[in-house]
């Protein structure tokens, strides 16, 4: 049985260094792979390792950061953790850094300029290595991160491209996403198809405009202006929900008929969902609806919602080894490439969509 000391009592290097018979500067070179212990024989290492399990040895982190100025953490900083947008790239993150020797440090900004800064504040006084920053549709912080790059912090924003900022960023191709959406309702037979954007600052929304509009040139369909909506500048990421349900609600008062939808993402595709049903309507029997980014409660609706996945799971975790390929390099070299890398979106197929009545 390894001997241990009780839980009260830390075990130290004098320690191991006192049971295996070796100086605790040995003990410590071996212990700590320092660039010296390739001077030390075989044997010994095996022995001092040995012993060091047996007594149940852990180093001391926080004073091995201090001696080495590397904290072994990486921030991770939401700016609003309870978009639904956020879970998967949290998971991509925490399965990424796993293995790893590194902590991720988690704050959520509440999607708050001034909570966000004092954030960004508190995470470089304790010294991460890397900052991981999740974005959704209200973040506009570029100016708040432009600094770290001065410091050679690695930094990485997921969810929206701020590259012309000089900053890394990880996002789906929205512009794909968006020709893919229109070509699902396109190739199911639909002709009158409704479109609600997403607000109008947003880059995302007019890039996934832009790809509808492309596949309609390509295939001689027309969009009709007066089948189009788009939703309000908003605090607030889950009032899209609100914003589906009023302007899909709007389009039925206009008598315009229309027998697919094209939403924003998700929630506004579920509000959409929620107004047909409202004046005794149903998707898919009466009109199809395709969402965006597949949250978890695209899966769970009823009927589920057909729509166009962002591989979340894979932009957290891509955005992850970006900072680690970094931190692997010198100190003075530490920096993550300020590019775009876009991922590709896929269609889920699930009960919203059929073809036309």
């Amino acid at each position: 049985m390894p001997e241990r000391k009780s839980k009260s009592a830390r075990v130290t290097l004098v320690d191991v260094a006192r049971k295996s018979g070796f100086s605790p500067s040995t003990v410590s070179i071996v212990l700590s792979e320092a660039p010296l212990s390739r001077y030390v024989a075989a044997l010994t290492k095996e022995r001092i390792r040995k012993t060091a399990q047996a007594l149940g040895y852990r180093p001391d982190i926080f004073a091995r950061s201090l001696r080495s100025r590397h904290s072994n953490t990486i921030g991770v900083l939401v700016f609003d953790i309870s978009d639904p947008f956020c879970v998967f790239i949290l998971k991509g993150i925490e399965k990424t850094l796993h293995p790893t020797p590194y902590l991720p440090i988690l704050m959520d900004a509440h999607h708050e300029r001034k909570q966000f800064e004092r954030y960004l504040d508190l995470l470089m006084e304790r010294r991460v290595e890397a900052l991981i920053v999740v974005a959704n549709w209200l973040f506009d912080e570029g100016k708040s991160l432009a600094g770290l790059r001065e410091k050679k912090m690695p930094l990485v924003v997921v969810g929206q491209d701020v590259s012309k900022k000089h900053i890394g960023s990880v996002t789906v191709d929205n512009e794909a996403g968006g020709y893919e959406a229109m070509k699902h309702l396109y190739e199911f037979g639909h002709r009158q198809i409704a479109v609600i954007r997403g607000p109008a600052k947003l880059s995302d929304s007019q890039l996934r405009w832009n790809g509808m509009q492309r596949f309609a040139a390509e295939h001689g369909l027309r969009l009709d202006p007066r089948r189009i909506r788009q939703l309000s500048d908003t605090l607030d990421p889950i009032s899209g929900f609100e914003g589906g349900v009023q302007l899909t609600e709007e389009l039925i008062r206009s008598r315009l008929k229309f027998t697919g939808l094209v939403a924003f993402d998700d929630l506004t595709a579920l509000g959409a969902v929620r107004a047909l049903a409202r004046t005794g309507r149903s998707a898919p029997q009466d009109c199809s609806v395709i969402g965006f980014d597949d949250v978890p409660l695209a899966a769970l609706s009823t009927p589920g919602l057909t729509t166009i996945r962002q591989p979340m799971e894979e932009m957290g975790s891509l955005a992850t080894r970006r900072v680690l390929d970094v931190l692997r390099e010198a100190d003075e070299s530490r920096e993550v490439t300020p590019d775009l890398q876009l991922l590709p979106p896929s269609l889920v197929l699930r009960d919203s969509t059929a073809r036309p009545s």
